[in-house]
């Protein structure tokens, strides 16, 4: 048996997106910036991908801006507000502890550049509480960025009460959805958004694509300089194929999207009461304010490294966290964030499912892990050490 369940990770592009993006290329293969009929045409495919996004988030089609993803669009998101604040005097900024690293690097960035960085707490259950956002809002506050659904554990975050908070205090608020387009509904109007990235192979969409909504009125800041392709603010004869595949990916998500969330969110919590049952585990993360797809645990006394390779001998991919940082030595900075000490973070599973997942592939997942976990416990000497008392057990 062959089971995927690394979709936060990366989707497989949908047939329609695959079909999209390979007669796009035979089709419409002129340059949109050239004058001639060819280029116009292709320039007519963009325009009206650039307006059926826009319609799906509630925006405006010159406010999306098409880049190569989720890194980019928060890179251009962050600088673009620091820039604009700085020449109003105002260099602070908040967001939280257990960001993507697009986002957290960039602030690292932006520190070592005279900027004061608020990083706020996500507490147990991994969400951020507002009241306390709004209290860490100083006059010389330029931004708020706060992901809409986290990367690892699956939490959602009140978006649109951070949103309105922001609106209130004259704040710009960026919120990194990478996860969240095309699995929870938008509204950038409704929820007070000022600025959204978003990234096409996270919703059956290509690699390499994705786009960066900036309300109207936003100076957005150059990263790429060059010609003059998306208004100027973002250089590069734009990737067509693409751009049309991830559009058609983002309006079959949508389409079918609470009949797969509702489907889901069942294999989920199935999921979750059966890997419960074993011994000195924890769920990461809160039990009913997380994306549909997504399952994190942590087991005291193994290593989640040893558990994927095992689970990829089952047939199963799955990780211990984020893909970008699937190399590290370093335990899940997200998992930290939410109190879990070095050792149980060590020891943790993400599984995100897609929506063709079915229950018999889930009982396979939880006998798989179930086994696994066994198997190395019994031969660890941490574990040795907790069962003999020599140490006591955290979960």
């Amino acid at each position: 048996m062959q089971i995927y369940a690394d979709n936060a990770a990366t989707t497989k592009m949908s047939e329609t997106a695959v079909k999209i993006m390979t007669d796009c290329m035979r089709e419409y293969y002129g340059n949109p910036s050239s004058l001639y009929t060819i280029g116009q045409k292709a320039k007519e495919q963009l325009e009206q991908a650039r307006a059926e996004i826009a319609a799906i988030i509630n925006a405006e089609p010159r406010e999306i801006i098409f880049t190569s993803g989720g890194s980019e669009s928060d890179n251009q998101a962050l600088l673009t507000a620091a820039i604009n604040g700085k020449k109003k005097g105002k260099t602070h900024i908040i967001s939280s502890a257990f960001e993507h690293h697009a986002i957290l690097h960039t602030l690292k960035k932006l520190e070592k550049n005279g900027f004061e960085v608020t990083l706020l707490p996500v507490h147990e259950n991994g969400i951020v509480k507002p009241d306390e956002l709004e209290a860490a809002i100083k006059d010389e506050t330029c931004l708020v960025t706060i992901m809409t659904a986290n990367n690892e554990i699956g939490t959602i975050q009140p978006v649109a009460q951070i949103g309105e908070i922001c609106r209130k205090h004259g704040v710009v608020f960026h919120t990194d959805a990478v996860q969240a387009v095309g699995h929870l509904p938008i509204d950038v109007k409704a929820e007070n958004i000022d600025m959204l990235s978003a990234s096409a192979h996270k919703f059956r969409g290509p690699k390499g694509i994705g786009f960066l909504y900036a309300r109207k009125g936003i100076i957005l800041q150059n990263l790429i300089e060059g010609g003059a392709q998306e208004r100027g603010k973002r250089a590069g004869t734009e990737n067509l194929p693409a751009v049309l595949a991830m559009t058609a990916a983002l309006k079959e998500a949508c389409a079918d999207m609470e009949k797969n969330n509702k489907h889901l969110s069942e294999i989920r919590d199935y999921l979750i009461k059966g890997l419960s049952e074993i011994p000195h585990c924890a769920l990461n993360g809160d039990p009913v304010q997380r994306l549909a797809s997504n399952i994190n645990f942590s087991f005291e006394g193994i290593e989640g490294e040893s558990i994927l390779i095992l689970l990829d001998q089952k047939g199963i991919s799955a990780s211990s966290g984020s893909a970008c940082t699937s190399g590290a030595l370093d335990p899940s900075h997200v998992l930290l964030s939410i109190g879990r000490i070095h050792d149980v973070a060590h020891g943790s599973l993400r599984l995100s499912i897609g929506e063709n997942i079915t229950t018999a592939e889930a009982d396979y997942i939880i006998s798989s892990v179930k086994e696994i976990v066994e198997y190395l416990r019994s031969f660890s000497p941490v574990w040795r050490d907790l069962t003999e008392g020599k140490k006591d057990f955290i979960l």
